[in-house]
């Protein structure tokens, strides 16, 4: 039925406008003057969003506010052509951003400027990122490779934090509680102490038990941003977070009937968890310096430096037929990035703009490991430590050029030299038409690149017995392919209606599979390919008569093809979705934000590289969620957010869940199912 749901789009932001032309026809004196949208994250030049040729999601301080959401991650998949990955909704899961099929590998997540990225994994946790804290997300789709280097593939994110407002002082305290032994505390104030400088500083504490067994949360962070604001003369701002969590990592839910399971004194599973003993822990820490000056209408300099700190821990115990016992291993990974970039903006005559850069990163590998014997125990002389590092090199410069109010075009080139595996040219272009002025046409076409990741190229040697264990392989090349899209975009009435059109199509070359031998002893090798091309339809409408309604629509066509094998659609990749939300406020402080979305059924699992029919597939689903907010007296807020209202089951992966007899079956990672959250702020 989805099929249809473009002339839904296209006939309900007519029918907003008719049922609206009315009260615009009134308002010939002293009309709305909205100022348009400017993004930096596109070609890290302030632009507005007319003038870029990436289909681009602007989400501001008043959405993140009114949406019925508990994580950038859920923020995030609200939006078009966004898709939330976790394994299983508990409390410490990791949430992933996948852009259009790709995988969350292929998207790059900035705060303030600083890649959150994971050297190790090279995926960004955005469950870690704290949303009080955010007051402006820029998401720019499409290939990125040019300006972000390495795995910019699908999308690049970067979340801009608050910062001090000038003749205010910024206060605001909240504390809430819900189900599941759900607590949250927030607390957040900025100001400017002098006229030119001033900071801005938050921190945050979340517990939760979880839906499950084993499932609960721990989770603290600080963060602290100072600014020296002189305008275009010079903009000077230093950031720094730290983040510590510790969660319980509960696996996949076993089959119907399973019963709780104990060895050697301790419980190994139970009926809704895979694992009762798995742990983990992530303390992370970034620094950003930045300058920014413009000191001639020709000139903008940029200068960034950063330094990145991120410590995994992971603790895994398992029952051992063989023995009666319960093994295992606690594992510690630790990634240091050192960088800095430099860019000059140079204006020689308007309507020009030439963008000349250099970028170093330096990384710095760690990882520990200690073998425990069957009572959990470390095992004398099984303590390892492995170590490594690189750096990469990017140069880049990118040109933009509008000759006519009617007509810009882009195109740039980087080259990206990296010590392990060699050196990358990345080129990108782009074209942007303006026919008429609430009309923009937009074209993009960039070649991306992923590196292969510290655990791919440098993972120890793991014995597991029997000829069995796992190795990196230092000698893997770069993930590489092009990404083009086409995007239409159409405001209407003073942008109170927004529709944006894209079609979008990628590939990727080169793609690292982890692949046993014979006796299942792993490495990773550049293996598969894979290929999409799908259509986004989104629609805003409002605000009108205190109501606006967002609208979107993704179809998305992913496939894999496997070496040996054969072409078939991408392991979890809905073809569907649909995302839906309406907010309503009134003047008497009462806002109420309803969404609704819907992921369409995805395989789950093929038995063989052969196969082009999954022996499991994920079916689909549909969660609503809601949020009522009240304000109170000026400054109180009382907040009431419900997700899944409906509780529907669905499931986001799958594994094999091994029971005390060694038997397997394949089980899922169920999704959380219906929460309710009360919370009661103070706002000064």
């Amino acid at each position: 039925m989805f099929k249809y749901l473009k002339f839904f789009f296209i006939f309900i932001p007519l029918l907003f406008a008719g049922i609206s032309q009315a009260e615009t026809d009134k308002k010939e004196e002293g009309k709305t003057v909205t100022l348009p949208e400017v993004v930096v994250t596109a070609t890290k030049t302030p632009e507005e969003r007319k003038d870029i040729p990436n289909a681009v999601i602007i989400i501001d301080e008043m959405d993140i506010e009114t949406s019925a959401v508990n994580t950038i991650g859920e923020l995030l998949a609200n939006e078009l052509g966004i898709d939330l990955r976790t394994y299983g909704n508990y409390g410490g899961a990791t949430q992933e951003i996948h852009f259009r099929g790709m995988g969350g590998d292929a998207t790059q997540v900035f705060v303030n400027g600083v890649n959150v990225n994971s050297p190790s994994l090279g995926v960004a946790d955005v469950a870690r990122i704290p949303l009080n804290s955010i007051e402006r997300i820029e998401v720019v789709k499409g290939a990125g490779s040019l300006l972000y280097g390495s795995g910019a593939m699908g999308g690049t994110v970067n979340i801009i934090t608050k910062r001090p407002k000038r003749d205010k002082m910024d206060l605001k305290a909240t504390a809430g509680y819900g189900t599941q032994d759900t607590y949250q505390l927030s607390a957040e104030q900025g100001m400017f102490l002098t006229e030119n400088f001033g900071y801005y500083l938050t921190a945050g504490r979340k517990e939760t038990d979880g839906f499950r067994d084993n499932s609960d949360l721990i989770h603290n962070d600080a963060s602290l941003k100072l600014v020296y604001d002189k305008g275009d003369i010079l903009d000077v701002s230093l950031y720094g977070d730290y983040i510590d969590r510790k969660y319980g990592r509960p696996g996949v839910e076993p089959p119907p009937g399973t019963q709780n399971f104990y060895a050697k004194g301790v419980q190994v599973y139970s009926s809704d968890a895979a694992s009762t003993l798995d742990k983990g822990g992530d303390e992370d820490g970034h620094i950003v310096f930045q300058a920014k000056s413009d000191p001639l209408k020709w000139l903008g300099l940029n200068f960034k430096g950063e330094y990145t700190h991120m410590e995994n821990y992971n603790f895994m115990r398992y029952y051992d037929s063989w023995t009666g016992g319960v093994p295992g291993q606690e594992t510690w990974t630790t990634n240091e990035v050192k960088g800095f970039e430099g860019n000059l903006d140079l204006r020689p005559f308007d309507g020009a703009n030439l963008l000349i850069g250099m970028e170093y990163k330096d990384y710095d590998w760690k990882n520990k490991s200690v073998t425990l014997d069957d009572n959990g125990n470390q095992k004398p002389g099984t303590r390892a430590r492995n170590t490594a590092s690189l750096y990469t090199k990017g140069a880049y410069a990118e040109a933009q050029y509008r000759p006519c109010k009617y007509l810009k075009a882009l195109a740039g080139l980087r080259h990206e030299n990296h010590s392990t595996f060699g050196y990358e040219d990345i080129p990108r272009f782009g074209l942007v038409f303006n026919p008429l002025k609430e009309t923009v046409l937009k074209f993009s076409r960039g070649k991306h690149f992923k590196a292969p990741t510290l655990n791919d190229l440098f993972w120890p040697f793991e014995d597991w017995g029997w000829g069995m264990g796992a190795e990196g392989n230092p000698n893997l090349k770069p993930e590489t392919g092009w990404h083009t899209d086409a995007t239409a975009e159409q405001t209407i009435f003073n942008e109170k209606i927004f529709i944006t059109l894209s079609y979008f199509k990628w590939d990727i070359d080169n793609k690292i599979r982890w692949v046993p031998d014979s006796s299942f002893f792993y490495r990773p090798q550049n293996l598969d390919s894979y290929e999409a091309d799908g259509w986004e339809l989104g629609t805003k409408i409002g605000p009108f008569y205190n109501l606006t309604l967002a609208i979107n629509y993704t179809n998305t066509d992913a496939k894999e093809n496997k070496k040996g094998g054969t072409k078939r659609q991408a392991l979890y990749t809905p073809d569907d979705q649909f995302k839906g939300s309406l907010t309503y406020w009134t003047k008497f402080g009462l806002n109420t934000t309803a969404t609704a979305n819907y992921v369409g059924e995805r395989p789950g699992k093929y038995d063989n590289d052969t196969d082009t029919n999954p022996s499991r597939i994920l079916k689909s689903y549909w969660t609503v969620d809601l949020k009522i907010e009240q304000r109170l007296y000026d400054h109180w807020i009382v907040t009431l957010k419900g997700n899944n209202l409906f509780d529907k089951e669905y499931e986001t992966y799958v594994n094999t869940f091994y029971d005390y007899t060694g038997t397997g079956t394949l089980c899922s990672y169920p999704g959380a199912g219906q929460s309710v959250f009360l919370s009661v702020g103070y706002e000064f």
